[in-house]
Parts: C-alpha cells; sequence; structure tokens
C-alpha cells in the first residue's frame, strides 16, 4: 500500500479526486488517532451511503500522513532513508562548529536559554544539541540549532525538485524522541516512518507545482515545503490523528516561507533550522488545541501563495496514483563536498580538465601559465558569484568552486576557509574564469551540465564536461563512502562513537534511546 492509497473514485467536476464519506463518518474519524485505513477505504465504497460529503486535500493528507506504518516504506525507500539519517546527522555534528551556528548560540546564551540547565533548575526536559559534548536546551531551541548546523556548510541532501529534504525533518523528529518518556516514547520503527512521512510530505508537495522542478528563484524550497514536512513528521511521531494534523499543517504553513535572496548568506541555514523548529511547534501547538485553516491545502490563499502554478489537482495526482513513497523512484543526492549541489558538476568537470594537465605536465600544474577559464553553467543568478566575500558566497560561486579545485585538486571545508580564499593565485585564477551560458542549459538539477575549458598562454585546451557528477540520485555515493564521509564528519567525537552511530542507524530497530544516548557523548 502507497502513502496515499486509496480506493479510485470518479473525478468530480472540478476535475480533482475526492473521496467521499457520510457526515457521521468524518465526525468518527475525525476523532481517531488512528484509522484502520482498509476499513475506511471498504465504508467509503458502500453502495448507498446517506449523505456524500467531499473531502478536501487537505484532509486526505491529514487522515493518511495519520495512518502512514512501515509496511508502506519499500526495502528500497527504507534503506535510502537510513543513508539519509546517516549522513544529515554527519554533517549536523560538522556544522555545530560551524560560525553560523556558533553565532546563534552565543545569541542564545546571551539571552539565558542555557542558564537553567547549568544550574539544574530546568523545569522541562532539554534535548541534546548534536556535536556539543551533551550540551542541551529546551526543546524548540535545540531542534532550532540542530537544522542550522545541518544546513550551516550546503553539505545536506539535495532533493528533486529542488529543496533540502532532511534539514527541517531530523531535527524534529529526533528531538521529539528525545523529549518524549516511558510509554509515549516512539520505537525505532515508528521514528523510521514518521521521517520518512516528513520527506514524502515535502516531496508531494513539490510536485504541486511544474516551476519547482527548476533551480528556485524566489522561496528557498525548505523554508517553504520543509516546514509542513517537519509539522507532519512530528504530528505522525504524536498520533495526533486527522483533525489535529490538519491544523498543524496549518499552523505550519503560517510559519513558511524565506527569500532567495538569503542565499549565500549566513541567514540561508537558518532557514532549515526555523522550519524544523516551527514544523515540530505546529504539531505541539495542534496538540493543545490551536487550530488553523482546515483546507490549507486547498484554498487559493492557503498554501498556494509560495508557487505560482500550484495545482491541487497535481497533488493528488501525485498521492493516489504512485505505487511507492516518491523516495522509492527518486533518490536524493548525498553531497560529496560541502558547497551548493550545482558546483558538483563544476567541480567534477575541473576535475577531468586537471587530470589532462596533471598527465602532460607530470609535474606542479604552471597555473602561471593560464590564460584563460571558461565555464559553462546554467543560467542562475544567485551561483553567479566572481568574486565571493565569505564562505557562504563561496558556497555558490561556479568560479570559486572551479579555481580553487584547479589549484588544490581537493575540496574540502577547509577550502571555504578565510585563510583559502585569501591565497594570491587563487585570487589571480578568480580574474581568469568566466561564465558562459547555452540555450538547451537548463537550470535544473535533473537537466544541467557544466563544461570546463582551460587555455594556457600557448593557446592549448583542455576539457571537462560532467552530466551527472558522483552523489547525485542517477550516480549516488556507495554505502562505503556515505559511511567514510560521515565518519570524516565526525572526527570531533569520541573513539569508538561514530562507529557505533553507524551501526545503531544502519540497523535501527528497537528504541531509538541508544542513538540518542550515542548523540549525547
Amino acid at each position: 500500500m502507497n502513502f496515499f492509497s486509496l480506493a479510485k473514485v470518479p473525478s468530480n467536476k472540478w476535475n480533482v479526486r475526492i473521496l467521499f464519506r457520510t457526515k457521521q463518518q468524518s465526525k468518527n474519524l475525525s476523532l481517531q488517532s488512528k484509522l484502520d485505513l482498509e476499513n475506511y477505504s471498504e465504508c467509503s465504497h458502500q453502495s448507498s451511503p446517506p449523505v456524500l460529503r467531499p473531502q478536501s486535500v487537505t484532509s486526505l493528507f491529514a487522515e493518511l500522513i495519520s495512518n502512514a506504518k512501515l509496511s508502506n516504506l519499500s526495502e528500497v525507500v527504507q534503506a535510502r532513508s537510513r543513508r539519509m539519517l546517516l549522513d544529515t546527522l554527519g554533517v549536523g555534528i560538522l556544522g555545530f562548529n560551524s560560525e553560523t551556528t556558533k553565532s546563534v548560540m552565543s545569541w542564545a546564551e546571551n539571552l539565558g536559554y542555557f542558564e537553567e540547565h547549568k544550574s539544574g533548575r530546568q523545569k522541562s526536559k532539554n534535548v541534546v544539541i548534536w556535536g556539543s559534548s551533551n550540551k542541551r536546551a529546551p526543546i524548540g531551541l535545540a531542534t532550532y540549532l540542530n537544522g542550522i548546523s545541518i544546513h550551516s556548510m550546503d553539505f545536506d541532501d539535495t532533493w528533486h525538485p529542488a529543496t533540502h529534504p532532511s534539514g527541517p525533518v531530523l531535527p524534529a523528529v529526533l528531538s521529539l524522541s528525545d523529549y518524549m518518556t516511558g510509554s509515549y516514547c516512539p520505537t525505532s520503527e515508528e521514528l523510521l516512518v514518521a521521517y520518512n512521512v516528513g520527506i514524502q510530505t515535502q516531496g508531494l508537495l513539490l510536485q504541486s507545482s511544474a516551476k519547482s522542478k527548476n533551480i528556485p528563484e524566489r522561496f528557498h524550497p525548505p523554508a517553504v515545503v520543509g516546514v509542513m514536512g517537519a509539522a507532519a513528521a512530528t504530528a505522525r511521531l504524536l498520533q495526533l490523528g486527522p483533525l489535529k494534523t490538519k491544523h498543524a499543517l496549518a499552523i505550519a504553513a503560517s510559519f513558511a516561507g524565506a527569500p532567495m535572496a538569503n542565499a549565500g548568506t549566513q541567514c540561508k541555514p537558518l532557514h532549515a533550522g526555523k522550519s524544523a523548529r516551527f514544523g515540530l511547534e505546529a504539531a505541539l501547538m495542534a496538540d493543545q488545541g490551536m487550530e488553523g485553516n482546515e483546507d490549507i491545502l486547498d484554498t487559493a490563499s492557503g498554501f498556494s501563495v509560495f508557487f505560482e502554478d500550484y495545482s491541487p489537482d497535481l497533488l493528488v495526482e501525485a498521492a493516489l496514483n504512485n505505487q511507492h513513497y516518491i523516495l522509492h523512484n527518486q533518490d536524493v543526492a548525498l553531497k560529496r563536498f560541502p558547497a551548493h549541489l550545482a558546483m558538483h558538476w563544476a567541480i567534477d568537470a575541473t576535475m577531468e580538465a586537471r587530470q589532462q594537465m596533471t598527465e602532460e605536465f607530470n609535474t606542479e600544474i604552471p597555473y602561471n601559465e593560464i590564460k584563460d577559464v571558461q565555464i559553462v553553467v546554467p543560467s542562475s543568478k544567485y551561483i553567479d558569484r566572481p568574486f565571493p566575500k565569505s564562505q557562504h558566497e563561496a558556497r555558490h560561486s561556479f568560479q570559486f568552486n572551479v579555481a580553487s579545485m584547479l589549484l588544490d585538486g581537493i575540496m574540502t571545508p577547509k577550502s571555504f576557509t578565510s585563510e583559502c580564499r585569501s591565497r594570491t593565485n587563487l585570487n589571480t585564477l578568480l580574474q581568469k574564469c568566466h561564465l558562459l551560458r547555452k540555450e538547451d542549459n537548463v537550470a535544473s538539477f535533473n537537466r544541467m551540465y557544466v563544461e570546463v575549458m582551460v587555455t594556457l598562454k600557448n593557446n592549448k585546451v583542455y576539457r571537462g564536461r560532467c552530466d551527472t557528477p558522483y552523489g547525485h540520485w542517477r550516480k549516488p555515493l556507495t554505502d562505503i563512502d556515505v559511511q567514510c564521509k560521515f565518519l570524516n564528519n565526525t572526527k570531533s567525537l569520541p573513539n569508538g562513537i561514530p562507529e557505533a552511530i553507524i551501526e545503531s542507524v544502519m540497523g535501527l530497530s528497537g528504541s531509538p534511546e541508544e542513538l540518542l544516548t550515542l548523540l549525547k557523548n
């Protein structure tokens, strides 16, 4: 059974598939925290229902989010989501020491958020901040900080249509799991289901817009679909039931949105953090009786304001016509380098050209002999940064990533530091880098390509081209490389802890307490 597996019914006159039920059935279903989907599907087809009532898209989402279970996840989905979970933990632990997370930590400390924990006077249970040697904070703040850390270096996963799916969801479900105790504590299977519900919700919402398939121009997707995914995931983990889940989605929509103008700045990582926090808090508020518009995915003034071409028809079609979760057929990109995904095309193309130069010269590449570097890229203004002024701009600069790769032959988190960016030979090479655009090069992570042409003063040209970088969903990292990336990102942890986390995540079963205990170390 798929995520939105319902009996097919005829389309109504607005060409939207809807499910009908009686008023009494609607009342009963909204009060249930768990719904037997198969029985519900059967009762919806009773031959002579006394009163028929159409169900909104929002109701469809809410009821079926509430009923997602492990059997809905194919083996492919489970395997892919475990890889995503491990990768996201690694970049989050690494990101704790980033300048953005440190800035927000200082802000929180100045406001006294950690004082209660230091003195042992906290009135409620605090949850762990990843990579902090068991530093803890109130659940909302800890979720916010963990989300920021995940996206602080742009090292987290990327999906198609474009978004960073894990950053808003994983901090929310892990913080909630850490917070819940006793009989309320979820199992590892429930955590995995909730995590996938959050990923699936984002994927379906992106299917509602044709424009979402291109590199974004207006809103940063994790701040739009991410907060909805976090709300859906935590609503499922809390077992809110359909009615309160509808309200959680509505509340989350009021926290959605962030402009692309802040891409390449310290603010961009805040988008993942705030989506994780507010999605979680939306579910918690709904649980306490807070209400919003019950048709948030249907009304023209609801979620649709974030996409000019938003179509509920497309949303329902994607929900009903797929046998599996979207992740089954559409894998994510797990990044090799801590930079915007488009940079991976540029880096791989540069590696090919550089290899040709290395084979010819055998010794150090004659950088002083480089006359010109032409880079064929898709049209996208926010990743065209000839002379980046910060590490965040550098992560979004075709020119910087090509020049840096030509010089060093490797890209690591250190490549983006002030020390590396200020090198004279790098800045000299940046002046020789020029972007070219061709009509056939579409600004889409599913269709773009990058070509790099290095011309020497003797007019000899070395060329590299990348159509699909390693780590992309068409060419995914091997399991060994995913684990190697995690181990490299978690060197700050005590000996044996990273390996234990790998074992815990890849064999996720029983209680998530073991994983949470490891994160506290």
